[in-house]
Parts: C-alpha cells; sequence; structure tokens
C-alpha cells in the first residue's frame, strides 16, 4: 500500500521509482556538521540512436535567516553569507551544474512590513551578493542563480525582485525581473518594486537552456507557457511563501508545469518563522501581528514526465540535489504532442480580441434557460 502511495505522490521516472544518488562524504560531513538536509535523486530518459545522454546535475539551496530582523542589516546579510557557504560547498564539491537559490535569499522576506528602511538590502546587479556568488561559480565550474533585491542605479535607482545568472566562469550572463508581483493578503510586494521589464529570457548556458520564473509567476499558466516557448528546458520557481497561504497548492503546481511545458521545474521555498518589530495586518480583519507565517522549505523537482523528488524538509535548511536527462524534454514533446496540437492561433485570437474595450465573451445561452 506505501508503495502505491508514493507511486501516485511522486510518479515513476521512465517506468520506475526515482534513483538516489550517493554524494561524495564531504558533503555528506557538511551537511552533518552544519545541520542541513541533504537528498540527491536522478531522472533517467529512454535510450537514443542518435542523442547521447545530456545529464546536467542540479542543485537547490533552501534556507533561514540566520539573524533576528532587529539586527543591523549588514551584519544580517553577512550572516546568511556565512550560514549558506558550507552549503554551497557540499553543491561545489558534489559536481552540481547549475545552483539555485532562494527568492530573497539574502535578507529577510521584508515586504509584509510596508516599511521603507528596508530598502537598504537593495544592491545592483553586480553588488555585494553576485562578488559572494562569483567565486564559487568559477572555483565549482557551476552556474548560480541569485535572486536578489536589485536597485537599478542607471535607471533612476529603482527596485526590482531580480534573478541575477552567474556564469561558470564568474561572468553575469544575465538577468531576469520578476514578471508577476505578489498582492495577496499581507504580500505588499508593490510597495516596494513593480511587474519585471525583462520578458520571459531562456539563458543558454553551457549546461542546457534555463529560466528563472520568480515565485507567484507559478500560478499564471501562459507565464509558464512562455519559458517553454522561448525552449527552457530546466525553470527555476525560486520563492517566499507561507503554509497557510499556498501549502495545499505547493506538490500540484509545478508538477503540472513541468507535465504541461514538458521540462524540469526546479522550486525553492525559505524555511522558517520571521519576525518584526512592527505590527502589520494583511487586510482580513484580523488583529495585527509581527510575523507573515512559517515558510515551510519543501523544496522539489518535478520532471516532464510527472515524477518528481521527494521534499526537503519542512523545517530545515536543505541542499537537494538531481542529476537530470534533458533528454527526457524532447521525449514528452514527442509521447504527448501537446506543442503540435496547441492551437496558439486560436489563443492569440482570442487574447487579442480580449484586450480590447468592447470584449464580450463567447457564451452561448440556454434559450430555454428562463422558461
Amino acid at each position: 500500500m506505501l508503495q502505491e502511495v508514493n507511486r501516485l505522490l511522486t510518479g515513476l521516472n521512465c517506468g520506475k521509482v526515482l534513483e538516489t544518488i550517493t554524494l561524495p562524504e564531504s558533503a555528506t560531513t557538511l551537511s552533518i556538521e552544519h545541520g542541513f538536509d541533504l537528498k540527491a535523486f536522478c531522472f533517467h530518459a529512454d535510450k537514443e540512436v542518435l542523442r547521447e545522454p545530456r545529464v546536467v546535475r542540479v542543485g537547490l539551496i533552501q534556507n533561514s535567516i540566520a539573524l533576528p530582523t532587529t539586527a543591523h542589516i549588514v551584519d544580517q546579510k553577512h550572516a546568511i553569507f556565512e550560514k549558506v557557504k558550507p552549503i554551497i560547498h557540499a553543491a561545489g564539491s558534489s559536481g552540481v551544474n547549475i545552483l539555485c537559490l532562494q527568492e530573497f535569499w539574502m535578507m529577510p522576506y521584508v515586504f509584509c512590513t510596508r516599511e521603507k528602511k528596508w530598502c537598504e538590502f537593495a544592491e545592483s546587479i553586480d553588488g555585494e551578493s553576485t562578488k559572494f556568488l562569483q567565486s564559487f561559480a568559477l572555483k565549482y565550474n557551476m552556474v548560480i542563480i541569485s535572486p536578489i533585491l536589485e536597485r537599478d542605479m542607471n535607471h533612476g535607482e529603482v527596485i526590482w525582485n531580480t534573478a541575477v545568472v552567474i556564469g561558470n566562469h564568474g561572468n553575469i550572463i544575465g538577468i531576469h525581473r520578476k514578471n508577476h508581483v505578489t498582492r495577496v493578503g499581507p504580500f505588499n510586494e508593490s510597495t516596494y518594486y513593480m511587474e519585471g521589464n525583462t520578458g520571459h529570457p531562456v539563458f543558454e548556458t553551457a549546461f542546457g537552456k534555463i529560466a528563472i520564473n520568480i515565485c507567484y509567476g507559478r500560478h499564471i499558466p501562459l507565464n509558464c507557457l512562455t519559458f517553454g516557448l522561448n525552449g527552457a528546458e530546466i525553470v527555476f520557481n525560486p520563492c517566499a511563501t507561507v503554509g497557510e497561504l499556498t501549502e495545499s497548492m505547493w506538490p500540484i503546481e509545478a508538477r503540472y508545469g513541468a507535465i504541461a511545458n514538458s521540462y524540469f521545474v526546479a522550486s525553492i521555498n525559505r524555511v522558517g518563522t520571521e519576525t518584526f518589530s512592527s505590527s502589520f495586518t494583511a487586510g482580513d480583519g484580523k488583529p495585527a501581528h509581527s510575523d507573515l507565517g512559517y515558510f515551510y522549505g519543501s523544496s522539489y523537482i518535478s520532471a516532464p514526465d510527472a515524477s518528481c523528488t521527494p521534499p526537503l524538509s519542512r523545517n530545515r535548511d536543505g541542499l537537494l540535489i538531481s542529476d537530470m536527462d534533458l533528454n527526457l524534454c524532447r521525449q514528452f514533446k514527442d509521447k504527448w504532442c501537446f506543442r503540435m496540437t496547441a492551437r496558439y492561433e486560436m489563443y492569440a485570437e482570442t487574447l487579442a480580441w480580449y484586450l480590447k474595450p468592447d470584449f464580450e465573451p463567447q457564451i452561448i445561452r440556454d434559450p430555454l434557460l428562463n422558461k
């Protein structure tokens, strides 16, 4: 019975239960010494005649903050640097090719407070957090995705929710800014930044074509679709989300996105409760409170064949590592023919009509409805 439950919860990869990976002793030692969760799995693809396997090793880091939010901003940031350093070393020593950190990994999730003092966490694309990670990218020949609070120094010093893509040579490949800004309950992100202006870029790296669908964008099917249309093979979804709001949705959305768009989805969420000195409300009539809720971690990876890894811990920092054969993406495009059978011209026509002021929904009314 338990085996059947697990089959339904995590699916089968090429008809088999997902395999685990044995990691080097250096990585397991770091996880024991620093108390973070460490899990590793492998997604296979069917053997092909003309193409060799295209296996890439991906790592995801989830973590809690390191100091109280009342500590000095510089101290908070540097403490997080020190906290994630051994986890990054564990990823590097395990041969991870592409590593992604959680949304706003270098700070608390402050946007529930509406207080502008937190804008001091913002930094330029080539700022302190990027420089910190560039040395690891170079040392371990690793692409690193760093979601930060960006200060755009060239355009009025405005702030963005931005993912910086650092190449395996320590170079900055490019950035993506969050397409869909959260406006749910106390998630008051638009007090600080607005929707991004970078479209749906796919970054061609030494290890594959990747995209970053930041947090709330996972709820928007057309957003997920467009990264796929641009050729993404792995879509990273760095998040900051709490149990009461989304935990029932968390195991579903990424798997659906991976299936519908024939790419891998890597979902990362932070851990713990972050308390602030000032209370705030959620606009729901409930009393003011000083924390947003519990960030439940549970980072995991989904594949195009509906299989997925078990999640990381709900309450511990963690590193999830997965080998994935990118050939699986094309194999499932061929199997299910979603791209071939999609009616993009029909969707485009309806969307263009929907944007017009005189749009009317296509509803056929039963003539006997009121008789």
